[in-house]
């Protein structure tokens, strides 16, 4: 994995502290577009790549790749990654909120998590896939926040 070179470019601003954990969805325009899905863990934000985006229909089984950890403080960062830098192109804080576990954990290769976002909502499950490396699915649990007709929506093109 690459180092996260992206320290320079963060808000000056640090988070306050939240009593639950946080989580922030980014949508990244870098050379290919997609999201990363970043949860606060252990003092960092445990990242992933999706390369599909997230989703809150339950039959959508999303790849998520896991990444380098970032500093909490990159949870607020919305903006452009110049080129020339690991990460190049405009972010965007696609969805934010709080979340807590569920059951289970990284280190078991299998962790639920209740997302209270702005748009992630309920249970979803992220599932480490046996032989992959760094390889992760991230599915939305059936509950009374999934939508089966979810439609994923870009902030910004």
């Amino acid at each position: 994995m690459q180092q996260c070179l992206l320290k320079e470019f963060l808000p000056k601003n640090l988070r306050g502290g939240n009593k639950m954990p946080y989580f922030v969805v980014h949508e990244h325009h870098a050379r290919n577009l997609h999201f990363d899905l970043r949860l606060e863990k252990d003092g960092v934000l445990k990242s992933w790549a999706l390369p599909k985006g997230p989703s809150m229909n339950p039959a959508d089984k999303r790849l998520a790749i896991m990444v380098e950890d970032h500093p909490l403080d990159y949870g607020d960062f919305e903006g452009v990654i110049p080129e020339g830098h690991y990460g190049a192109g405009k972010v965007y804080i696609w969805d934010k909120g709080e979340y807590n576990t569920v059951k289970g954990s990284i280190e078991e290769g299998q962790w639920e998590i209740n997302m209270e976002g702005n748009i992630l909502k309920g249970n979803f499950v992220l599932l480490k896939l046996k032989g992959r490396a760094d390889q992760w699915l991230f599915i939305k649990k059936k509950d009374k926040f999934a939508d089966y007709n979810f439609k994923l929506v870009y902030r910004k093109s």
